[in-house]
């Protein structure tokens, strides 16, 4: 890339930690409905906007029709909010993965944006970035979420709304870097001139290459080399 106008992060996984536990509230709203959901196979729908992931695995276990099957959905959904709510209003284990700070610092003395996306509803960012006091972050330009968008990812309005939000015309001076086979995806559909995926959240290195980000990072750390290249 010759030039980057923006960053676009993913958080869970990606610029925050997350030791599993996002899975278990995954686990732990389905199994109060009634549902056993095995943690490998939550950590596949790591990513999508947390309404369609629950979609994705109540319409594989369960056999409810219409509007008994949005029931279930929406309060499967609903009490996985209030799970991860309470979660991070009260870990004392929540922290920045590796380099997040100095690298969204390293950008902002280039004049390049930082923007943070991700699956989790408005309610839960905002616990989530309470927590670790990032409200008002000096590096952070722009959060959105999925809850504020038409999709959620793999479609790439949340990407769409962090350019309008930040005048950047071009998605080739766009870089994206998550987790997940839909942060890849939603890159790749959002036209971003580079991809970039990471491997401190659900998906080994392995798993990510089937989706052929642009390049695979194991730390933050590495961003600065290929944004510099």
């Amino acid at each position: 890339m010759s030039k980057i106008a923006l960053v676009v992060f993913d958080i869970a996984g990606t610029t925050v930690s997350d030791a599993g536990n996002i899975n278990d509230c995954f686990r732990d709203a389905f199994a109060e409905a009634g549902i056993e959901v095995e943690s490998a196979e939550v950590d596949t729908v790591m990513g999508y906007r947390k309404i369609d992931a629950v979609r994705i695995i109540v319409e594989k276990y369960n056999k409810l029709e219409g509007a008994e099957n949005e029931k279930l959905i929406d309060s499967i959904h609903t009490r996985f909010n209030e799970l991860m709510v309470a979660f991070y209003q009260e870990t004392e284990t929540l922290v920045p993965l590796p380099y997040a700070a100095e690298i969204f610092k390293w950008l902002q003395e280039r004049q390049i944006k930082v923007a943070l996306n991700t699956g989790f509803t408005r309610v839960i960012t905002n616990a989530l970035l309470t927590r670790l006091g990032w409200n008002n972050h000096p590096d952070i330009d722009r959060v959105v979420c999925s809850d504020e968008v038409l999709e959620g990812r793999p479609a790439s309005y949340m990407i769409q709304y962090l350019m309008r939000e930040l005048q950047v015309s071009d998605a080739k001076e766009v870089v994206k870097v998550g987790d997940t086979e839909v942060d890849i995806k939603e890159g790749r559909n959002a036209h971003c001139g580079s991809v970039i995926a990471v491997t401190t959240g659900a998906y080994t290195r392995a798993q990510l290459e089937q989706y052929q980000p642009d390049h695979i990072i194991d730390s933050l750390e590495q961003l600065t080399t290929i944004l510099n290249s």
